[in-house]
């Protein structure tokens, strides 16, 4: 060993950053926030502790360090995702309610002006900084991906897609884009300027890809999935890693300072985190307990903390029609939660 002292203590300095990070301890603080509608994204303010959650026909803005409700951005009918663009302190909703997109002052939270999407489907929704656009994906038939200019708030562009399920986005930061399809099981790669499709790659096993997050320093994707996510090699298209988790992902976060994916699972009440030893080499350092039914997350990447919301919901009333796709029928929403990880 002494002839190599310099590959020893490399290795050594490598097993200890892992022992490191195989003993932290993540906790979870819940904080009771109370409020009408359900939930789908929600979106954390890097570094001032704004939360920023869908609640149905409302935004709730929560300050994640105390628990408490700052603000609210009403009439965004039944939205699903936000986006922050501090470029212009222009902040944006997508509401299917009225196939919409609010554009709103994040100082203020003043409604700007709405976006008409003829597509309609809104869903998820991301600022590009490569393109200097907001991104949205439309359950349209055919699905769609939406180019919004964030200063003006005019609509520049339109991509058709292979799916009419497509779910979260991702940059490359070097302009390519990459859009999970839940339905297909695929990854469809978009050129940013043209939102042109340039290629669609399997997925499997990843079976229902909905969350992503890409790391810019090794060009990999993350796509959660139920029970097993994959990890893929932007530039080829290979599955390179398998990530097991649980069942009930919607949304992924990722730290790229800590090099941490966190996975939500609702049907499982868990998010699963792990951390990127290497570009294709991943390790499972916590599983923690959130909430039945909290399948989307929220990374601040700048306080290093993870946020989840979910309603609970009363029994249903006697003659409550039964919903589609095989869903259970809910009640009133009779309490909610915000759950933030940190460690």
């Amino acid at each position: 060993m002494a002839k190599f002292p310099g590959i020893v203590a490399a290795l050594l300095l490598a097993a200890g950053i892992t022992a490191s990070l195989q003993a932290q301890t993540f906790k979870v603080q819940k904080f009771s926030i109370g409020g009408e509608g359900g939930t789908d994204y929600l979106t954390a303010e890097p570094g001032t502790g704004r939360v920023f959650v869908s609640r149905g026909s409302h935004v709730m803005v929560i300050d994640g360090n105390k628990g408490t409700v700052i603000g609210d951005i009403p009439e965004t009918p039944n939205t699903h995702g936000i986006a922050l663009v501090a470029r212009y302190n222009h902040g944006f909703t997508t509401n299917r309610g009225d196939s919409t997109v609010s554009m709103f002052d994040l100082t203020t939270l003043a409604l700007i002006r709405k976006i008409k999407i003829p597509a309609g489907g809104q869903d998820g929704i991301m600022y590009d900084d490569f393109s200097d656009r907001i991104i949205l994906t439309n359950h349209s038939k055919p699905g769609t991906a939406t180019a919004i200019d964030p200063n003006a708030g005019v609509i520049t562009g339109e991509a058709r897609l292979e799916d009419d399920s497509p779910e979260g986005a991702a940059s490359d930061g070097k302009g390519k884009l990459f859009v999970n399809n839940e339905r297909k099981n695929t990854i469809q790669v978009l050129d940013a300027g043209t939102m042109s499709v340039l290629a669609s790659w399997p997925l499997d096993p990843c079976d229902g890809p909905t969350g992503i997050a890409y790391d810019r320093a090794s060009d990999r994707i993350f796509s959660g999935c139920g029970k097993t996510s994959a990890v893929v090699d932007a530039k080829s298209g290979k599955i390179v890693a398998t990530i097991r988790n649980g069942e009930g992902v919607d949304a992924l976060g990722w730290d790229p300072a800590e090099k941490l994916i966190y996975i939500p699972a609702g049907r499982d009440s868990t998010v699963t985190i792990v951390h990127e030893d290497s570009p294709d080499t991943y390790s499972i350092v916590a599983s923690v307990t959130t909430a039945a039914g909290a399948k989307t997350i929220s990374v601040d990447t700048v306080k290093h903390v993870a946020y989840l919301f979910q309603p609970v919901y009363g029994p249903p009333p006697a003659n409550a029609p039964q919903p589609e796709s095989g869903r259970r029928a809910r009640g009133p929403v009779v309490g909610a939660f915000l759950y933030v990880i940190s460690h």
